[in-house]
């Protein structure tokens, strides 16, 4: 056995062995979709053409898609993001090809994240407990759940490395209170706010828990305080490496200059803190508050819109019809029952497992623990708040679950019939594990819906369908918000809108083109310059413009209608095109 918080030669190999095999098996499960290139979510199709992009020649500061919305559709995102997949294709386009590269990019990208995180999960739990615990955490990384998700072959959009860079942070917190583990810490949190800002929330519930515990205990003063002046020294770094001549561009959505003066102000504020170690605990935790009422101050000084969130100006339309109905983004009590217990089933797990370690731990071990179950605890509230939070909430119950795990097995291991013990260990997965029992249920009894259909008319797989669309000449497609990118990245042709909040118009604009009806629908669509009308029918996005509308453009169309100014196309597979047919200028007639 390993020394108390180091971890053996061993377990490095043993996750490098249980990866491979999780590896092997989601592969063989997504490989239906893996061959024919089937996204689940148009934010990797999004980050696969920004890719794609920037390896064409676009700047590395410019971030915008071109083809959309005339040239004129700002983005939020990152191009930290990019390097590693960017590396792969670039790393494999002279062995298999560009089109083989991209494609082998969107399986090993994900897998490679997931090993990151495996790995960091052992080493925690290595750091709070045992190795038998540590190899039990890294098993129930491969249960279905959140984490899983966001790790799965083909999602190469930004989320699994922010739980990914969570998980260095909280691997250094819970060590040793060293300058080194806090400018460690702050180093990951400083990557994780450069890639999105969303994960403001986490990244403050971890700069408090560590606040606190100087407050508390005075000798981890070096690591607060390196933590902090890392943070922000980071931050403002890789802002200037991501974004360049946009250095001092306002935003509310990304790391801009308010948000690194925050940032700046909570790390001077902090070392500032330490005058007050010797004045006792009260005045501690007086010197961390007012560390805290003053970045919060500083932001209201220079950004009080920033308050408000970016979605509080969005138009109403866009508001009520994507906004509120993107789930992910919404409140777990928003959700589907089987959505919430898919969610906070492992962390109610990680919590029993984290109490009962934290119960029979004493000193160093301890204080590691309480650590860990209120980085645990601060990120489970922010997924009760914001659903796309859990994967990270999942993450850090881990650990704790781990515990759980390894525990009973010792117990189900001592039981001395051989029936009962086998039945008691191939229980126990389910047992530690719940949220995978719930999506299993939920998927075993969830009836298919595969090749329905609506009104009479297949129903699209999703964008899938719409690739179809490259056989038409290359133009301009009035399509639907959702199946924009895909239609980006499947043929050459340029589209209106996808669902970013910074082009909310655009998003106004589609929304209303198949919502209206036919007239001032006809003119909205005409004043999008576009080509082509293209929808696909049973999508969730169509059966939303359908309800909200019953006599509007789409709506109208789905049933058969015909209308002058709309040419229909031959078009192969469910998905419907049209023509536009646009009028003649004024004093001009047909010939």
């Amino acid at each position: 056995m390993t020394a108390p918080g180091r971890a053996g030669p061993r377990l490095p190999l043993v996750v490098l062995a249980i990866w491979a095999f999780a590896a092997l098996l989601h592969v063989a499960l997504a490989w239906d979709d893996i061959l024919v290139r089937r996204f689940s979510d148009a934010d990797d199709q999004m980050r696969l053409l920004e890719v794609r992009d920037w390896l064409a020649g676009q700047s590395w500061f410019d971030v915008a898609q071109h083809r959309l919305n005339g040239g004129d559709f700002p983005m939020h995102w990152s191009r930290l993001v990019d390097l590693l997949p960017a590396g792969v294709i670039v790393l494999l386009r002279p062995l298999l090809g560009a089109v083989l590269a991209e494609h082998v990019m969107l399986v090993v990208v994900p897998l490679l994240t997931l090993l990151a995180a495996m790995l960091l999960i052992a080493l925690i739990t290595r750091r709070l407990s045992t190795e038998r615990a540590a190899i039990a955490a890294a098993l129930l990384v491969v249960m279905p759940g959140p984490l899983m998700w966001q790790m799965r072959p083909l999602r190469i959009d930004h989320h699994g490395w922010q739980v990914v860079l969570t998980l260095v942070a909280a691997h250094a917190m819970v060590g040793r209170p060293t300058a080194r583990n806090g400018a460690i810490a702050g180093a990951a949190l400083a990557a994780l706010l450069t890639i999105s800002l969303e994960g403001m929330p986490i990244v403050a519930a971890m700069l408090g828990v560590a606040s606190l515990g100087w407050a508390l205990q005075p000798a981890r003063g070096a690591s607060l305080r390196t933590l902090g002046l890392t943070l922000a020294g980071t931050a403002a770094l890789l802002h200037l490496a991501t974004r360049g001549p946009g250095f001092w561009a306002p935003a509310c959505d990304a790391v801009a200059p308010a948000w690194l003066a925050v940032l700046a102000v909570a790390g001077v504020g902090l070392t500032l803190a330490r005058l007050a170690t010797r004045f006792g605990t009260v005045a501690r935790l007086g010197a961390v508050a007012f560390a805290g009422l003053a970045s919060g101050g500083t932001l209201l000084a220079l950004a009080p819109q920033c308050l408000a969130g970016p979605f509080a100006t969005l138009p109403p339309i866009v508001y009520h019809q994507w906004y509120v109905v993107v789930l992910e983004g919404r409140p777990l009590w928003e959700q589907e029952g089987a959505v919430v217990l898919l969610s906070l089933g492992l962390p109610a797990v990680g919590l029993i497992g984290g109490a009962l370690a934290w119960r029979d731990a004493a000193g160093t071990a301890r204080e590691r623990w309480t650590i860990m179950l209120a980085l645990f605890g601060a990120a489970t509230m922010v997924a009760i708040l914001v659903l796309r939070a859990s994967a990270t909430a999942n993450a850090l119950a881990m650990p704790g679950a781990g515990v759980l795990l390894a525990r009973l097995f010792v117990r189900a291991r001592a039981i001395p019939h051989v029936l009962p013990r086998f039945s008691a260990t191939l229980g126990l997965g389910l047992l530690a594990a719940p949220g995978a029992a719930t999506a299993l249920a939920f998927a075993t009894v969830t009836p298919s819906t595969t090749k329905a259909t609506t009104a009479h008319r297949p129903v699209c797989d999703g964008s899938y369908d719409m690739r179809a669309l490259a056989a038409l000449p290359v133009g301009t497609i009035f399509a639907p918000i959702d199946l924009s990118p895909g239609l980006l990245v499947d043929t050459r042709h340029r589209a209106i809108a996808g669902g970013y909040h910074r082009s909310p118009w655009a998003m106004a604009r589609v929304m209303i083109g198949f919502g209206a009806s036919p007239a001032p629908a006809r003119a909205v669509i005409l004043a999008s310059r576009a080509d082509y009308l293209a929808a696909c029918p049973g999508t969730n996005e169509m059966e939303r413009n359908r309800r909200r509308a019953p006599n509007g453009l789409w709506a109208r169309l789905e049933r058969g209608e015909r209308f002058d100014w709309l040419q229909p196309l031959p078009i192969r597979g469910p998905a419907l095109a049209w023509r536009i047919i646009r009028p003649l200028p004024e004093g001009r007639s047909a010939p």
